[in-house]
């Protein structure tokens, strides 16, 4: 126990961590080595080309819209902290991790809110029609044909859109998952 404790203590600002992203001491300390193993140039931030390498992200539809998800607009590197911050939208919820004026990174309205940006690709707050269809596309691939890709969007848009302006907004998005547990669908074993 002693040596873990002392191995925490590499993690930088790790209490601000736990209650910010409800990862145990523990799992920092695995995310950290982790981060570190990535970090092939040793520089102490990830680029692009480290997330590639990962095969899990290379082999995923959509894994370049999840790298995206790392990197704010204009940066090209992520440090452990932003590193942390996105991977907790994948950590399961825990009540006790909230912090009294901000809502922790895994909560599920922070999830969702996740969610929707890798739908929402040119940040104007809706997903529009050919922004589903290049989801669509990118997960279904070479599956289904172009009419059937059609046919889902227009289903999803239309069920969704409740102020049917042809576009999903984070409102609509939230209402049509509401029944979904975000918190078991938004779940990457990534610490085992």
């Amino acid at each position: 126990m002693g040596s873990n404790k002392s191995s925490v203590q590499n993690v930088p600002d790790v209490q601000e961590l736990i209650q910010e992203t409800g990862f145990s001491a523990s799992h920092l300390q695995r995310l950290y080595e982790r981060f570190h193993l990535l970090d092939r140039d040793q520089m102490g931030r990830l680029r692009v080309q480290d997330f590639e390498a990962i095969p899990e992200l290379a082999g995923n539809p959509i894994g370049d819209r999840i790298i995206g998800a790392f990197f704010y607009p204009g940066k090209d590197s992520v440090d452990f902290h932003d590193f942390v911050r996105v991977l907790a939208h994948f950590q399961p919820t825990d009540s006790n991790t909230k912090r009294k004026s901000e809502e922790v990174y895994n909560s599920p309205n922070r999830k969702l809110q996740f969610a929707f940006q890798l739908y929402d690709q040119d940040q104007d707050g809706k997903i529009s029609r050919a922004e589903l269809l290049q989801v669509l596309q990118e997960l279904l691939g070479i599956e289904v044909t172009d009419e059937q890709l059609q046919s889902i969007a227009e289903r999803a848009i239309k069920e969704a859109d409740l102020d049917q302006d042809d576009a999903i907004s984070f409102e609509e998005f939230k209402k049509s998952l509401e029944k979904v547990d975000v918190n078991r669908k938004m779940r990457i074993g990534f610490l085992s």
